[in-house]
């Protein structure tokens, strides 16, 4: 029997305006997964429900978009080719610009320990794998500090 999507983290955290949205806009969440078809639909899903959302599919051009972007926010898959998610994390929490960037760990890395080599990495959140879209879209809105809103009611 497969368990649910197991999910933990902080506290609402509020993101500093200085990143991707300006006052009064959509906070910026950036969503990095290498398979296109789990990238597209947690876009879409974060986008229906009133998020900014960017893209990347490797650690490379997560570190990029996230200097570049400023998001408020990353959904960062850590079985990614290349550069991994997990020293994708590192590098973004050790850089001054990112340091402060909530990171949401999205994986199929259920195995004990592996939250917590997430969270040594810098992750903010874990959610594992499957994880539909609302469980997805209520963490970032939970870590956020932000309301529920659109048509999902999320």
């Amino acid at each position: 029997m497969k368990a649910g999507p197991r999910k933990t983290g902080a506290g609402p955290r509020k993101a500093a305006r200085r990143r991707g949205a300006a006052e009064g806009e959509a906070p910026v969440v950036l969503v990095v997964d290498d398979f296109e078809d789990n990238r597209a639909l947690y876009v879409r899903f974060l986008g229906f429900s009133g998020f900014q959302v960017a893209e990347a599919a490797d650690g490379h051009e997560a570190l990029v978009k996230a200097r570049e972007l400023q998001p408020e926010l990353i959904v960062m898959d850590l079985s990614l080719p290349g550069l991994d998610g997990w020293e994708a994390t590192r590098r973004l929490k050790a850089d001054p610009r990112t340091r402060d960037t909530i990171v949401i760990a999205l994986t199929g890395h259920a195995l004990t320990g592996h939250e917590e080599g997430a969270r040594a990495a810098g992750c903010d959140a874990f959610l594992t794998k499957p994880c539909l879209p609302e469980t997805l879209v209520d963490e970032v809105r939970r870590l956020l500090g932000t309301p529920s809103q659109g048509k999902s009611g999320r």
